[in-house]
């Protein structure tokens, strides 16, 4: 059987991607998640990066917007600002109304 010239195949691969709509769809990725989905695919014995992510995006779409719906909300960083770090600050503040005479000085509630 003879090979297919190159350019045949990439006209064909063109034609067969607007035939079926396919979309090309990029990713930027920090180190954790790149180890995350490598962990994900050697767990699951895929060796494509697009096959593990259709096949996630697949699933999670079955399961529903109730089931996957906590799986897609990110997490959110709570910023408890300790006592010190509040005296500090208003002390500073105080400071900076003292060099600047106009301000009100509004304590919270």
């Amino acid at each position: 059987m003879a090979a297919v010239p190159q350019k045949e195949r990439s006209a064909k691969s063109a034609r067969k991607r607007v035939e079926f709509a396919e979309e090309e769809l990029r990713l930027r990725v920090r180190p954790g998640t790149r180890q995350a989905l490598s962990d994900l695919m050697e767990w699951s014995g895929i060796t494509e990066q697009g096959e593990a992510l259709t096949l996630m995006i697949h699933h999670l779409h079955a399961m529903g917007s109730t089931k996957c719906r906590p799986l897609l909300n990110p997490p959110r960083h709570e910023i408890e600002i300790s006592q010190n770090v509040a005296r500090e600050f208003r002390n500073k503040s105080l400071l900076a109304i003292q060099n600047d005479p106009g301000d009100e000085i509004i304590e919270p509630a």
